[in-house]
């Protein structure tokens, strides 16, 4: 199932993507005279008795007629994970970028956090802080905890905890990044990972470490790469962070970037994002991320 969350009359509301358009929940909930969940929230932590109950829904949505179809375009989107717990992520996991940066491949995930305020949906602008001259993009595929999980048994088992995956640009002041060792201050500005366009279900997925990703800025291709790049693949990744953390329901690992980004140019051939530039990230089976950058006033 692929779900998005779009902006309407200062609400946000749930939807859900078909061939014949996208299904207003609550629209389609109401007009049945059924229950819907409340969120995108309420069915990560609903599992699979939510994705059933969404399924009918859409079900009927489809088979009657009404407002409740709505045309994709038209809408405006939030994030397609609106209030995660934590959003972690890793650092340098990609071994071509390990390589571009000339940074050693490394022995455990890099992790570093991100916050709440960084989250914005697919077609936002985003603005260039005016403290920085070097913002970059980072194409990443998400990762969208389902389960609780703590001290999984065996990486073998922890993709069980996963309800799905999405597209996130990691963007990164690179002049703030490196400023003090903590990468922290670099990654958490306004508007730093936009996040969507979708929330694809795990079992649409199948294997995450066998994606096509890739990053565009005003249609050139920046980077190409495919997740099997990972130096810790996604089941290492939550497996690993579940025995030092408990993870929940809607928690969010963004798993690193390809080669491709701007640091890993040579200095003089470094052009960072400017006022104007349109950057797309796309990932196999989960949908194309655009935002347009634009100076910080």
């Amino acid at each position: 199932m692929k779900l998005l969350n779009f902006k309407e009359n200062g609400d946000v509301r749930l939807g859900v993507v078909t061939d014949k358009g996208v299904v207003d929940v609550a629209a389609a909930a109401e007009a049945a005279g059924i229950e819907a969940p409340a969120d995108v929230h309420a069915v990560i932590e609903g599992g699979s008795a939510a994705i059933a109950a969404l399924n009918g829904i859409v079900d009927k949505a489809l088979s009657a007629p009404g407002g409740a179809i709505r045309e994709e375009a038209s809408l405006r989107l939030a994030p397609c994970v609106t209030r995660p717990g934590k959003i972690i992520c890793v650092g340098l996991n990609y071994r071509k970028h390990a390589e571009e940066t000339n940074s050693p491949i490394p022995q455990y995930p890099i992790l570093f956090n991100k916050f709440a305020n960084t989250l914005c949906g697919h077609g936002d602008e985003v603005a260039l802080p005016k403290v920085s001259e070097q913002v970059d993009y980072e194409a990443e595929l998400v990762i969208v905890i389902g389960k609780e999980a703590k001290y999984i048994d065996s990486p073998d088992d922890a993709l069980d905890y996963v309800f799905g995956y999405c597209c996130v640009n990691d963007l990164s002041a690179r002049d703030l990044q490196f400023r003090t060792p903590q990468w922290l201050l670099g990654k958490c500005c306004d508007g730093f990972s936009p996040l969507g366009p979708y929330l694809v279900t795990a079992d649409e997925v199948g294997d995450p470490n066998n994606l096509a990703i890739s990053c565009t800025v005003n249609g050139e291709v920046r980077q190409q790469s495919n997740t099997s790049d990972m130096i810790f693949s996604c089941k290492e990744i939550v497996h690993y962070i579940s025995q030092h953390m408990t993870l929940v329901p809607g928690d969010i690992i963004l798993t690193g970037t390809p080669e491709g980004v701007v640091l890993g140019y040579p200095p003089e051939k470094q052009v960072y994002l400017k006022d104007g530039d349109v950057v797309t990230i796309q990932i196999e089976k989960l949908g194309s991320l655009t935002n347009t950058m634009r100076a910080e006033r």
